[in-house]
């Protein structure tokens, strides 16, 4: 379960609407795979063997009355449009095909979102905008809403930032909803020109409603220090826009996972690590459970072999993944993907009260066997009215522990804030860890990469692999020493 907050003005009130939102909360009522009942197969996705798409597909296809409506080449991918009523078993007879499976719509992310926001006005945004000079120590500090963020500290990004580790040259595919690119925020940082969206009739930037997931992800990744300052503030960060108002076919996400992982030279995004702040749990034995389980590790597998990490959301049911049964959770549980826990503090913001920064979340989903690593999401379970004031904010106590970030707001603006918590939001800080060690690095394997975030992680919990925090917390200023 998760809260999300904007709030309109420095000195509005805020809205105490409890809302879902982030990773794969819809996973709370699991997807059995496939069409809803009465609806028409019309759009599949067929796998090719040996990881190839048969050269006599697009013929064979037009044979049967169907096109082909993109491919996947480097996976074995192409998606079909065939009304025929034996569609699915006239496609899985098809010379060099492996696997068919409908191309079916989920729920990646709960668009059930109640906003309210702090919104800065033109003169508020110039004054903050002038004021967020970077200097060699203090990076960060002169953001308007920096005393707000408890989330870089939890995790030593501070000490990886005065260092001069910023994260300059790594690029960081966000792989969600819209981007808005004319964020104060965003816009530095933000390479358009490789921005892509897979979801037909609609931008990379655009969206629905005021929140924009995708805009607070990137921003918890590479928010310049204006507003707010993310974890990696000088990655370059590219808007692959796979779903809408939380929604995306397979087809968009998995296309989405391969143009980002692609090299810039071979027409692709050229990213070093993919954040994925999405995911739909659903039965192991439901339809085309197996063959979307494994198209998504062919994708995942291929990021991989192009040079790129790919960093996934958790999941927000509190459920132990060593002991699902038949539930699973993906692209988390993809095989290759490093999949992050969240952690929240519970009076973060209370005067004189003791909080710990490294409790895992209330809503976290867990389990030693799918939990990689675990990193700062916030969470709202602190009880009371009381308020608090941090910066230039008063608001009820508990809001505070929730993680802020950029969002697109109302209007024109471009300076728009919001609190949320998730495992949407502690995914983007380990791929900004992973970030600053590319910027200070350089270009490296996934493997290598992994394994610096995991050996400069904290080993929190019981020592080594841990249910709640697998690895351990990422550590950026360790990740970069």
């Amino acid at each position: 379960m998760v809260r999300t907050f904007l709030l309109r003005g420095l000195s509005a009130a805020i809205l105490t609407t409890l809302v879902s939102a982030c990773a794969d909360s819809a996973t709370t009522s699991p997807n059995d795979v496939g069409l809803a009942t009465g609806a028409a197969e019309t759009s599949f996705l067929v796998l090719g063997a040996g990881n190839a798409v048969p050269a006599t597909l697009a013929a064979d296809v037009a044979r049967l009355g169907g096109s082909i409506t993109s491919t996947a080449p480097e996976i074995g991918l192409a998606v079909v449009e065939l009304t025929r009523g034996d569609a699915r078993l006239a496609l899985g007879k098809l010379r060099g095909v492996s696997d068919v499976a409908a191309d079916v719509v989920l729920q990646w992310q709960d668009p059930s979102q109640e906003v309210e926001m702090v919104e800065l006005s033109e003169a508020e945004v110039a004054a903050a905008v002038g004021a967020a000079t970077p200097s060699p120590a203090g990076f960060g500090d002169a953001a308007a809403f920096r005393a707000i963020q408890w989330a870089p500290g939890a995790i030593s990004a501070p000490a990886a930032w005065n260092a001069g580790q910023r994260g300059r040259g790594a690029r960081v595919a966000i792989l969600d909803g819209g981007i808005r690119h004319t964020h104060i925020d965003i816009a530095p940082g933000l390479d358009a020109a490789a921005s892509r969206s897979f979801v037909p009739g609609q931008p990379y930037n655009a969206d629905v409603g005021t929140f924009w997931h995708g805009t607070h992800v990137a921003g918890i990744v590479g928010a310049r220090g204006i507003g707010t300052v993310g974890i990696a503030p000088e990655a370059t960060l590219i808007g692959v826009k796979v779903l809408h108002n939380g929604s995306g076919a397979f087809s968009w996400v998995v296309n989405g996972i391969v143009y980002a992982a692609t090299p810039t030279a071979a027409g692709g995004a050229g990213a070093d690590i993919l954040n994925m702040s999405l995911g739909a749990g659903y039965l192991r034995q439901g339809r085309d459970a197996a063959q979307l389980s494994n198209l998504l590790s062919r994708a995942v597998m291929y990021a991989r072999q192009q040079g790129a990490l790919v960093i996934t959301a958790a999941g927000n049911s509190a459920v132990d993944l060593d002991r699902s049964a038949n539930l699973v959770f993906f692209p988390g549980q993809a095989a290759g993907a490093v999949n992050v826990s969240a952690l929240g503090p519970m009076g973060w913001a209370v005067p004189g009260a003791t909080f710990d920064l490294d409790r895992p979340a209330s809503y976290t989903n867990y389990g030693q066997s799918a939990i990689t690593l675990a990193a700062p999401g916030g969470d709202f379970v602190l009880p009371g009215t009381q308020s608090c004031t941090k910066g230039p904010l008063t608001r009820a106590c508990w809001v505070f522990d929730l993680v802020m970030a950029p969002c697109r707001g109302g209007g024109t603006s471009n300076g728009s804030y919001c609190w949320a918590a998730g495992t949407s939001m502690a995914a983007p800080a380990a791929a900004g860890v992973a970030a600053l060690i590319v910027g200070k690095y350089g270009k490296m394997a996934p493997a290598q990469l992994e394994a610096i975030l995991r050996a400069s992680a904290d080993d929190l919990g019981k020592p080594g692999n841990d249910d709640f925090y697998g690895r351990g917390r990422v550590n950026a200023a360790r990740a970069v020493q």
